[in-house]
């Protein structure tokens, strides 16, 4: 059962990892390395890219923060340097294992605030939803007024539309849906005698209880404002990045509007730190916009590795901090 376990555990690992990887050496297998290394050693404003890191981290403390005030909607008493923390660490831990630094958040404040885990889990699904509205909102504004780039994209990356087209005309996506709505159904229906359903409904209801927290909240306009403020925080960590490349400097807030957005898409994929997906999603747009791929691969992996290094060591200082700062609170509870 241990090696089952351990085996589980490398292969979420090495999986991903392998497939960002193998993305990103299909991606600059070509790519010319004197002009690359040239463009490392001279043509990079690296105090302009450090100058960025506090955007991002601005924004992480800023999503903690409006996580809490959904914790705060269930009527639970917790410290609020509790969930800052825990969502700083959570990027850290996605690093390793993707998605599953969540899971991890909310454990920790179950295991320090002794709120419950599947009404915490319910507040992190609001947090996501979001986050996912948000994107799809950006993404329709930029579509809407850049028609233009997602046609030459497109064109650029045929494979990607053969890669919707088939998904979505394949009868076995719909057979598989319905399969998995119908026996969800059945179970839910007939089979609520089972430990498993009666479990599996408890959590459920636990979950839902936590996801209704946004309409218990007492100020939504504060929860509306902390979200536009975290997005335009992330925005500002990736946009600031512009200045410090002469290539892409002149570009404007238009473009690095699409940039941000083709990248946030790309963080979706469920690999470490968006390796692979997030570096394509980059330099094809920035391509789109005439900048030449040598450069484009240069300020994807400059920007990449030194934004992800910084999210690892925050993120583990956080870590860190998070016992330390619940010190009293377990020599309290394990009198």
């Amino acid at each position: 059962m241990n090696f089952k376990k351990l085996l589980h555990t490398v292969l979420k690992i090495v999986l991903p990892l392998a497939f960002g990887c193998l993305l990103l050496w299909f991606l600059y297998r070509k790519v010319n390395l004197d002009e690359l290394l040239r463009v490392i050693q001279k043509g990079v404003r690296y105090d302009i890219i450090l100058f960025s890191l506090l955007f991002g981290l601005g924004g992480n403390i800023v999503r903690g923060l409006r996580w809490s005030l959904l914790i705060e909607s269930l009527g639970e008493k917790f410290k609020k340097k509790n969930a800052v923390l825990a969502v700083v660490g959570n990027y850290a831990v996605n690093l390793i294992l993707p998605r599953v630094g969540e899971v991890w958040r909310c454990g920790v404040l179950t295991k320090y605030d002794k709120i419950s885990f599947p009404k915490l889990f319910g507040t992190l699904l609001i947090d996501r939803v979001c986050d996912t509205i948000m994107v799809g909102l950006t993404t329709l504004l930029v579509f809407t007024f850049n028609i233009g780039f997602f046609t030459r994209f497109f064109a650029d990356n045929p494979s990607l539309l053969m890669g919707f087209h088939s998904f979505f005309h394949s009868v076995w996506t719909y057979v598989l849906f319905t399969g998995t709505i119908l026996l969800t159904w059945i179970a839910f229906t007939y089979w609520t005698h089972l430990f498993l359903i009666r479990k599996a409904k408890e959590v459920l209801a636990s979950i839902w209880g936590g996801m209704k927290s946004i309409w218990l909240m007492k100020n939504k306009m504060h929860f509306l404002l902390l979200t536009l403020l975290l997005w335009l925080g992330y925005f500002c960590f990736f946009y600031i990045t512009f200045y410090a490349f002469d290539f892409t400097h002149d570009l404007g807030i238009r473009v690095g509007l699409i940039g941000f957005t083709m990248s946030s898409i790309a963080v979706a994929v469920p690999v470490q730190g968006g390796i692979g997906p997030w570096h394509f999603m980059v330099i094809a747009t920035l391509v789109c916009f005439g900048v030449n791929r040598t450069d484009a691969a240069a300020f994807a992996l400059i920007v990449w590795t030194i934004q992800t290094v910084w999210i690892a060591l925050v993120g583990t200082a956080a870590i860190v901090l998070l016992p330390l700062v619940n010190k009293k609170t377990s020599a309290a509870a394990s009198k």
